[in-house]
């Protein structure tokens, strides 16, 4: 794996505002706590504005050195707080009008501008290396004559990249697979659990039309499937296909049989142990931005279940990574089932199949490697414009 290039970057901290509004699920705060957090192992200052950071107390127990978590409504930063120096507004949230306000009143008494940042969302349609870069002038209010720049995460070269923390792959590499899973079953009451799985695979999803189909063809397979099911609407989602509601007390403290296939419905988790959870499965159902790019670097096969869009733009956007994945047509057509784009009957992957995919993901994660992640592309963009 190359080496981050540390060139023209900052060689004093900045301080960043970071804003979120968390729309709904966990995508955006999950993003944005992972970039914080990432600009603060390199030694900048953040203040993250949230206007609900409630799934912090499980996504992110112990905070972090650094990162100064605010609400969206709250004080503005005093005279002797450091003067905003980037402003990144996070999937085209509009930041508050008094912020601005303050911070070209800063500027002015200073002399010195921040960076303004549109941070975009995740694709890999074509669109993203074109627009990947581009100033949009500020026409008007307290910040008239200002830019702001679009920053376009992204899977090539010409886009910003990937969130990558700089230890990431090797704690990866470090990770005992096999050890995780034989202390999540000890962890549960496996009873009716005749032998150890043979295939383990984690559960990120909305509400699959494929789910109910999935889980029957699970159940009578020809492998014993462990399927980790994560709280909230993936839980629900399993529930209701089979019929069940479960009591609160053994949703997770049981392993739950049905034929070929167990299953254990998890408690929230912290970030760390998310991407635990995608390394210690041989398949991922993921969903949204966040998960997908953690599922890309677990390099373990994965299956995406896109935001759905009332215009149906998501087709475009799924077929467009499909793409950039190069894909096998199993996996292109598993996803279009999937996300319900067709409603041909789902086929379970086989074993070889199943390796298919994961040789698949892994070329792609080493195409990721070859290039700088998000956090040091942003560093070298603010260098560039400061």
């Amino acid at each position: 794996m190359n080496e981050p290039d540390t060139s023209g970057l900052p060689d004093t901290p900045l301080q960043w505002d970071v804003f979120c509004q968390v729309i709904d699920n966990f995508g955006d705060i999950g993003v944005c706590w992972r970039f914080a957090a990432d600009l603060a192992a390199r030694g900048q200052r953040v203040r993250l504005w949230v206007d609900d950071a409630s799934a912090l107390a499980w996504m992110a127990p112990a905070g972090c050195e650094g990162v100064d978590v605010r609400p969206w409504h709250g004080a503005l930063p005093g005279a002797d707080d450091p003067q905003p120096e980037v402003i990144v507004e996070a999937f085209g949230c509009e930041i508050r009008a008094d912020f601005i306000a303050y911070a070209a009143a800063r500027a002015q008494a200073t002399g010195v501008r921040p960076v303004w940042i549109n941070l975009e969302y995740l694709s890999a349609e074509s669109y993203v290396e074109r627009t990947h870069g581009l100033p949009s002038p500020v026409m008007s209010g307290p910040a008239a004559g200002w830019t702001r720049w679009f920053f376009y995460p992204g899977f090539t070269r010409h886009t910003g990249g990937l969130l990558r923390e700089a230890d990431l792959m090797q704690m990866r590499a470090a990770f005992d697979a096999m050890a995780w899973r034989a202390r999540h079953l000890d962890d549960c009451e496996a009873g009716g659990l005749a032998a150890p799985p043979q295939c383990w695979m984690s559960l990120f999803c909305y509400e699959p039309a494929a789910l109910p189909g999935w889980l029957q063809q699970l159940q009578v397979g020809p492998l014993r499937t462990h399927l980790l099911v994560t709280p909230g609407r993936a839980q629900a989602a399993v529930q209701a296909a089979l019929g069940q509601n479960l009591d609160e007390n053994d949703l997770q403290r049981t392993l739950h049989k049905h034929g070929q296939l167990s299953i254990s419905y998890l408690a929230p988790r912290p970030q760390a142990a998310f991407d635990e959870l995608l390394w210690a499965s041989d398949l991922n159902a993921v969903r949204g931005e966040d998960s997908l790019v953690r599922a890309l670097w677990a390099g373990q096969a994965l299956v995406w279940h896109i935001y759905p869009q009332h215009d149906n733009a998501h087709h475009a956007k799924l077929h467009a990574f499909m793409d950039w994945l190069q894909a096998p047509p199993s996996l292109r057509r598993f996803h279009d089932t999937w996300n319900g784009l067709d409603h041909r009957p789902l086929v379970l992957p086989d074993a070889d199949t199943l390796a298919e995919w994961t040789v698949c993901v892994r070329a792609a994660r080493q195409r990721l490697l070859t290039q700088d992640n998000l956090t040091t592309q942003i560093l070298g963009f603010v260098a560039e414009k400061r």
